[in-house]
């Protein structure tokens, strides 16, 4: 049977290229793209950075919670998630819910130079946002690791990355036969 019309969801840290491998993954696989954060922009009609600034972390992290939940219970996704959505139990038992985990990984090292000057990505608006990122990863590492796959993107361009997540689903759809 396999994974049929479950969800494919990516989560990792920004800039490990969430966005551009869901899209690019979405369209080969014939599945919706849905993107967490534009939805939440959608609904709150302005930026991640504005709701942050805002309203507050605590705040984006309850409608994130709410988006969540109306997305997981849909099939057939490739949905792109915000760096931290992770951090909350209640998103992960959800996305889960109907869908297999994929985490992206990159160093700090490469997770900086692919973000900076990036005025978007509220939690590196910091003095030293290198020093940022490799906190955040640190505190953030056991729950990505809690994914139900790992790939590194630190060296791979986008159809590699894709192509590697389109094998781990093929073994799944493989074993579940």
């Amino acid at each position: 049977m396999g994974i049929g019309a479950k969800n494919i969801v990516l989560v990792g840290f920004m800039g490990t290229g969430k966005t551009v491998v869901s899209r690019a993954l979405a369209g080969d696989m014939g599945k919706a793209y849905v993107s967490i954060d534009e939805l939440i922009e959608e609904r709150e009609k302005k930026a991640i950075n504005d709701i942050f600034r805002d309203e507050g972390e605590p705040y984006f992290r309850r409608v994130e919670k709410e988006v969540v939940k109306e997305v997981a219970e849909k099939l057939d996704q490739v949905i792109d998630t915000g760096g931290g959505i992770v951090l909350d139990s209640e998103n992960m038992r959800n996305l889960r819910k109907n869908g297999v985990t994929i985490c992206l990984w990159a160093g700090p090292r490469v997770i900086y130079e692919r973000t900076k000057g990036h005025g978007h990505r509220p939690l590196l608006n910091t003095r030293d946002p290198e020093k940022s990122i490799k906190e955040l990863l640190d505190h953030r590492r056991s729950f990505y690791e809690k994914a139900d796959f790992r790939v590194d993107t630190t060296d791979f361009d986008i159809a590699a990355v894709v192509e590697r997540i389109k094998g781990i689903i093929a073994e799944l759809d493989e074993t579940t036969a």
